[in-house]
């Protein structure tokens, strides 16, 4: 049997309205026989509907180390201010950076990629920011993803 060279969706745990033309879905797909979950913002749109290329993929390891940290914060932000909650090795010369951001008078929960690389240092443009009012949404879906990731 061929291996797949792409990301092959398996199920859509659920999404998160960002705004009327674009959303975040949570999702949990399958590439060269590996389950990974997924966060990747989708818009609608007269010219293009469909995924775009910001978003993150989580496996089964950095799954484990992100809920615990969601879990633990409160279901109100404590203090309008950037701050960084933990950085999760993904691979060699990439972690995934979790933090509190302020951005335009609202305060979200990003995950981004930082790259330490020879050619590049900083942030990578994978990476999604989840208004912190889904946070409870967000774990929900993450730990039905935990679940469904970890199964053989």
């Amino acid at each position: 049997m061929a291996e797949a060279k792409e990301f092959k969706p398996l199920k859509e745990l659920g999404a998160v309205a960002l705004s009327e033309t674009s959303e975040l879905k949570f999702y949990v797909d399958e590439y060269k026989g590996h389950r990974y979950g997924s966060i990747r913002t989708f818009v609608k749109g007269d010219a293009y509907s469909g995924p775009t290329k910001a978003g993150v993929t989580l496996n089964a390891r950095v799954l484990d180390e992100t809920l615990p940290v969601l879990e633990k914060l409160p279901a109100e932000p404590d203090a309008a201010e950037d701050r960084e909650l933990v950085r999760i090795p993904k691979k060699l010369g990439a972690e995934l950076v979790i933090r509190i951001t302020l951005y335009k008078g609202t305060v979200g929960i990003d995950l981004r990629e930082w790259v330490d690389e020879a050619e590049f240092k900083g942030w990578s443009k994978k990476g999604v920011r989840v208004p912190y009012k889904d946070l409870a949404a967000m774990v929900g879906y993450l730990r039905q993803m935990k679940a469904l990731v970890a199964k053989p």
